[in-house]
């Protein structure tokens, strides 16, 4: 698939790594669609660094938590080439320790609205398309202790592969597991020195290498039902 001309929707495209994303997209002449929560300021200046709305990029609002969210974005998801479930929420919590709400959110955040929005995106489909999803290198080896988050990522990257035998041949359905990117968002300082000890290579995976991954699972039109794990080696310990 060739890049330039793409109308790309990114969840989560306001900040971070969806951020990162949006930008490497827009470099190679996509439009972009940028889903955000509260972040609709940042979302803006964003698509305003490519040209705004008159370069034909947009934002849309809402809550990926609400069970109307995907009905929302459908018309929006219909026009685009390629979706990209990047949004994630992230509570680091056991099984003993976290509530009801906290579970509930995670999952439909992390599992729920992503399928949803993979359904809507194939919906009364006619020319192809790509989907990538945003996982965790944790889907290997889940995490005890993010209890929710780990077996909703897991659970995402199962639909991903069951998605890929059963939107084909028109839509093409992948997945990246990233390792430590960036630090948590409530330690922007952090050096992230304890993760990066069970990481090989040594250090945080680069932006540019995530992208770069995300461009080549669109680009390449042999590729269905992998999942990449851009993780600086972390998966195997």
């Amino acid at each position: 698939m060739v890049i330039p001309g793409l109308r790309v929707f990114i969840t989560g495209g306001a900040l971070r790594v969806g951020a990162a994303i949006a930008r490497a997209f827009a470099g190679r002449g996509a439009k972009l669609t940028l889903h955000c929560n509260r972040s609709k300021q940042e979302a803006s200046q964003l698509i305003g660094e490519f040209g705004g709305p008159e370069a034909g990029h947009r934002v849309v609002s809402c809550d990926l938590a609400d069970p109307d969210s995907p009905e929302q974005l459908s018309a929006l998801l219909r026009e685009a080439d390629v979706l990209i479930n990047n949004a994630s929420t992230y509570v680091r919590h056991t099984l003993a320790e976290e509530s009801r709400a906290e579970a509930d959110r995670q999952f439909a955040v992390n599992y729920s609205a992503p399928v949803e929005l993979m359904k809507r995106f194939a919906r009364e489909r006619v020319r192809p398309g790509v989907i990538v999803n945003l996982l965790d290198q944790g889907i290997r080896h889940p995490d005890a202790f993010s209890f929710s988050y780990a077996i909703s990522k897991k659970a995402l990257a199962a639909a991903t592969e069951a998605a890929a035998l059963q939107l084909a041949p028109l839509i093409r359905v992948n997945g990246i597991a990233p390792g430590p990117v960036l630090p948590p968002v409530e330690l922007p300082h952090s050096r992230m020195e304890k993760t990066l000890k069970t990481v090989p290579l040594g250090r945080a995976v680069a932006l540019d290498d995530l992208c770069s991954a995300c461009l080549f699972l669109v680009e390449n039109d042999s590729v269905t039902g992998e999942i990449l794990y851009i993780d600086g080696g972390q998966c195997l310990h």
